[in-house]
């Protein structure tokens, strides 16, 4: 599948590892940086989304999106990748949902959601509908801080956004990959003013109280490829 991804806020807070480890599934490796693991809160626009060589359609192909996210490591086909683990995935468009939770087995959930750009900030609420799930909202408005960077290797900003696959596991607990294809993103500091934020809250996650590491992205284009089982 071809994706687009529009006005994107990362907001991180670290973890303990311990408490990660005990929501993490076993099948699955713990990345952690400099001893701690790290959540992730990611709302975003979704742009473009259809199979590679078909046309977008308008009611499937555009829709919020927000993340909740940590990080784990694996071995696939004899070589360790940095992946991406989601605890959740909140989408407006109920077809997409449906489709994503078949055919990614991953944990997305409908949400009513709404995203204003006023040219200075990206207004952006969502509150999760979906029946049988925790309720969770999120309601803040962010933008850019900073010029435009490529983050460098062994830093926690690259440790934190430069990961190219993504990890769930079946009702089994078999692993399965979906490798995804981009650019390096295109980083900016990011500011950001949090009115409700019970994300992490509905993963049993408790965010410390600090301020939140802040990134933002303008648009990064990807190619996100079928789950396959992990071959170790």
């Amino acid at each position: 599948m071809t994706q687009s991804w529009r006005d994107l806020l990362f907001a991180h807070w670290p973890i303990p590892a311990a408490a990660m480890r005990a929501l993490v599934p076993p099948a699955l490796e713990l990345d952690t940086y400099d001893g701690e693991a790290w959540i992730g809160v990611v709302p975003f626009r979704m742009a473009n989304v259809r199979p590679r060589l078909a046309p977008a359609l308008p009611w499937l192909s555009h829709f919020p999106e927000l993340n909740v996210r940590t990080y784990v490591l694996q071995r696939d086909r004899g070589v360790v990748k940095a992946g991406v683990y989601f605890f959740s995935l909140d989408a407006a468009n109920p077809l997409a949902v449906a489709i994503a939770r078949r055919t990614f087995r991953l944990p997305y959930y409908r949400a009513r959601m709404h995203v204003y750009d006023d040219g200075r900030t990206v207004h952006y609420a969502s509150h999760r509908t979906h029946v049988d799930a925790p309720g969770a909202a999120l309601n803040t408005g962010y933008a850019p801080a900073g010029p435009i960077f490529q983050s460098a290797a062994g830093t926690l900003d690259h440790w934190l956004t430069e990961r190219y696959a993504l990890y769930t596991v079946d009702e089994r607990g078999q692993p399965f990959i979906g490798e995804i294809q981009h650019a390096p993103w295109p980083l900016q500091p990011a500011r950001a003013e949090f009115l409700a934020n019970t994300m992490a809250g509905a993963a049993a996650i408790q965010l410390p109280g600090t301020p939140p590491l802040l990134h933002f992205a303008r648009r990064l284009d990807v190619l996100v490829w079928p789950l396959r089982p992990l071959e170790t």
